[in-house]
């Protein structure tokens, strides 16, 4: 796979990830080492008791980092993950932003935080990646 030159192109190759693409995730930016994704909430985004399902936040997280570290060199996948939920969905909208902190020569560690549209933070990440050859 070439590097992809535009939005759209990024756009394109992640369509492939469908899990989070049929699940509402869209690319709104990127950039090296750093993926800006969001989601409009609905109802089948909620748990039993109405509250934004904790695996939505995680997907969001996983997408963005993936889109980050993959848009221009795609061989890079989770290695270990961990998630803090911080807050409940005030707004509508969910968007996660990656960024790089460290790229090494065979592993990469990114933040990502999540919030909503109302500027609460839903849940922090943190995730390993491991760079295939």
């Amino acid at each position: 796979m070439p590097r992809c030159n535009s939005l759209e192109e990024v756009r394109e190759f992640f369509s492939n990830d469908r899990f989070a693409t049929e699940n509402g995730a869209v690319i709104e930016d990127y950039k090296k080492g750093y993926a800006r994704c969001s989601l409009k909430v609905t109802d089948r985004h909620r748990n039993a008791l109405g509250a934004l399902m904790g695996g939505v936040s995680f997907m969001l997280v996983d997408f963005a980092v993936a889109v980050a570290s993959n848009w221009d060199e795609p061989n890079t996948v989770s290695l270990s993950s961990n998630i803090t939920f911080c807050g409940t969905l005030k707004g509508e909208t969910v968007t996660a932003e990656a960024r790089c902190i460290k790229e090494g020569r065979s592993t990469t560690l990114y933040s990502v935080n999540v919030t909503d549209d109302a500027g609460t933070l839903i849940a922090y990440a943190t995730i390993n990646g491991f760079k295939k050859s």
